[in-house]
Parts: C-alpha cells; structure tokens; sequence
C-alpha cells in the first residue's frame, strides 16, 4: 500500500505545499531565495508560534499517511528566535502521540501521549558560540544563536514511540512547523540518508552494505567545490546511532564526523552530565527495556553486550 512512497517521500513537492489546497499557513509565512542554499525557502515568522505556521495535511481531520520510519527536516532556526515543531504519530493501537520539539522547552517531558523534547542550536564552525557549547552545553538552551545553521534532521519515528512509550509505529499524520523557522524541505523514508556523502562517494565506499544513502539530489544542500558538507551545515540523528537508552534532548555532536562521512558518532555519549532524567522517566525507562526486545521491535542497530 506505500510502495508509491519509496524509496523516498518529497512531502512538500508530493502535496504541492506551494498552492495551499492541501496544507495550510497562518500568520506571517512567505517564500524568499536564501543565498546559502541557492533556492527558495518558506519563512515563518512571529512572536507567537501557535499563531505563526505551516501545518500539513490542511484540516486536522486528515491524515498525511506517510509510512516511512524516518523523517527528514530541512530547516534553519532564526537567530535570536524561539521555534516550535509538532508531529502528529499514529501508534499500531490507533493511539494519536504527538512529539514535539523546540528551543524553547526547558527539559525533557512525556506523557503517554506527548514527548516534548528540547532542541539545542549549533553554531557555525569556528565560532565563540560553539567554543562554548564544547565546555557549557547546559547554557545553550535558548534562543538560537546569531549565526546558526542550516540543518538536516534525522527522526527515527519508529525507535522514538518503541523506546519512550513502548509503542509500535504506524505512520505520520501531521506535520506543524511553527515560528521561528526557514524551512526548505521535509522527507520520509526507510533508508538511512547521509547528506555529507556524494553519490560518487557512496559507490566507492559501498555504503549500502552499511545500510546508508546518499541524500537525494532533489533534498540536498549544495556544497561549493572544495568544500565539505559538515563544514557549512548541520546533521542531527535523533536518536544516535548505537543508542541504547533514550536521552533528554535533541543536539548535535561536538565532535567532527567520521572519515567518510558514514560512521556517525553518538551525540551523546561525550555529554553524559546532561542525562539527568527524572525518576518517572527512569522507571518507565526500566520497564520498556523490561519489555521490549528486538523480536518485538526491529531495530538496525545492535545492541553492544
């Protein structure tokens, strides 16, 4: 039944978001050309993100539908701003959870239908910024940084419900992206998609057999010759590949990238002072992994004895 969504979704090309008949706008939403990406971007703007948004599908009786176990966001936060992002899933069970995440949401808060995850913004490479958040992470909760950065960002939808609630995934029924945002695009997918890898490289490197793609064409930021792709943006893989226990926050690794692009690191694992999980979180934590095993839940990944 989603074959027509392999091996990719381009959701907003999919449903045509430009003409408005299938998704919605509120607020101050406009389009402009962005230098960095060489193409046109939506802007959502506006003091009050409820008040300020794209949402997908139109009515909130619809369903999106979209199967695909990852979702992909292409968007840049605005400097100095404040954004929040909402996706509506569909659990096996019929039960609707919401996972949203923003800058402005102080620590990590569940209930059997709402994860609320913070987002900390990187900085551009080199800057005071991210000088600081290697030694401070925990004064970057906030506003984003003047010289942010464009980013793609990784959701295992799929792994998010099976470790925080211990619930099967079904599909995505909504998408809300509420200001303060640039965004250019947003796909879902079962494939593993590594937007620091060119085609050329993936080849050579065989990077199918380590389950990764290269980012399609038609989703990907463009890199001026000479340079590298995790040299002007940001990727973030929510959670990190080889993550045995869900974390508290969605940010980006300190470190550099792996040579080649196609071993991404954990990151989290050099931030284990930021882990600070309530004892609610912990015991549901316990109980899941009580529960849950790979029988019940596939995951790409294996667990490290």
């Amino acid at each position: 039944a989603a074959v027509w969504q392999n091996p990719y979704l381009n959701v907003f090309k999919h449903f045509r978001v430009e003409e408005w008949r299938r998704s919605a706008k509120e607020g101050d939403v406009t389009t402009f050309m962005d230098k960095t990406l060489k193409g046109t971007v939506y802007r959502i703007r506006g003091s009050i993100p409820a008040s300020n948004y794209i949402q997908l599908p139109k009515s909130s009786t619809q369903s999106l539908g979209l199967v695909g176990r990852y979702l992909y966001l292409l968007f840049r936060p605005m400097p100095n701003k404040y954004f929040v992002v909402h996706l509506d899933v569909a659990t096996e069970d019929n039960q609707v959870v919401r996972i949203s995440f923003s800058n402005l949401f102080k620590e990590f808060k569940s209930t059997a239908t709402w994860l609320q995850f913070p987002f900390i913004c990187g900085a551009s490479k080199g800057s005071v910024y991210e000088s600081t958040a290697k030694t401070s992470k925990q004064d970057l909760v906030g506003a984003a940084p003047a010289n942010v950065r464009w980013t793609c960002l990784m959701l295992d939808l799929q792994y998010i419900l099976s470790m925080y609630l211990n619930r099967r995934y079904s599909h995505l029924k909504s998408v809300k992206l509420c200001s303060n945002l640039l965004v250019k695009n947003l796909c879902t997918s079962d494939l593993l998609f590594d937007p620091g890898v060119t085609f050329s490289e993936a080849r050579q490197s065989n990077l199918a057999c380590h389950g990764m793609s290269p980012m399609p064409r038609e989703m990907a930021f463009p890199v001026p010759k000479g340079e590298k792709w995790h040299d002007r943006y940001d990727y973030i893989r929510f959670p990190s590949d080889g993550s045995k226990l869900p974390y508290d926050s969605i940010q980006k690794s300190c470190s550099n990238p792996a040579a080649g692009g196609h071993v991404l690191e954990d990151a989290f694992h050099e931030l284990p002072q930021l882990v600070t999980l309530t004892k609610a979180v912990r015991d549901r934590l316990s109980l899941v992994q009580q529960i849950t095993s790979p029988k019940a839940v596939s995951m790409p990944w294996r667990e490290s004895a």
